[in-house]
């Protein structure tokens, strides 16, 4: 079943977040970024961080922007800023949100493959989760509204912010603003329903 354009959309944003926030851009993805068209969205501010991000990405050098990553995402140690969302959302010691997230994730019949090494709340695996709601088994839009206003919608501000503000980050200020704009939209879109 083809995707409507709006959810066609939806799901390649999912996807750019989901690749962005997993590993820095190569620079394949970068000069495909950099010569990107202007985004026709309704929303001004989502298209202005598109432009802010497309126009970075044509100038920036991949090596630059691979150490800013590691720097910022990864770190020796523990790394000044986490993309695990379960930082951002647990409230008390006793709460087991990962085993909470690989349940709902069964129940919807997705795991985390063998080959990848990061836990299911790293922001990139909840990105590419909304994705695959979203195209592959184009699962309706209250499924998709529970999923993100539970693992997503709560951690989205705090989690951008804290990108946005580190001194760490030059590029992924821009990513973190476009994600944040994103999720934005996407709460007040569930909120309609």
């Amino acid at each position: 079943m083809n995707l409507a354009p709006e959810e066609q959309g939806r799901a390649d944003f999912y996807a750019l977040l989901a690749r962005l926030f997993y590993a820095p851009p190569d620079e394949a993805l970068l000069a495909a970024l950099g010569s990107a068209d202007q985004l026709p969205a309704e929303d001004d501010a989502l298209a202005a961080r598109w432009k802010e991000l497309s126009s970075a990405a044509a100038k920036a050098d991949p090596q630059a922007v691979r150490e800013e990553y590691e720097t910022a995402f990864v770190g020796t140690g523990r790394a000044p800023i986490t993309l695990y969302t379960t930082a951002y959302s647990m409230r008390y010691s006793n709460e087991v949100p990962l085993a909470e997230l690989r349940g709902e994730l069964a129940q919807l019949g997705l795991a985390r493959r063998s080959e990848v090494g990061e836990p299911e709340d790293h922001i990139a695996a909840l990105c590419e989760t909304m994705r695959h709601l979203v195209a592959e088994q184009q699962r309706d839009l209250t499924e998709q509204r529970r999923v993100f206003e539970r693992w997503i919608g709560p951690v989205a501000e705090p989690l951008c912010t804290a990108i946005e503000k580190s001194e760490h980050t030059a590029f992924y200020k821009l990513v973190g603003r476009l994600a944040k704009s994103f999720f934005s939209l996407e709460q007040s879109a569930f909120e309609m329903l």
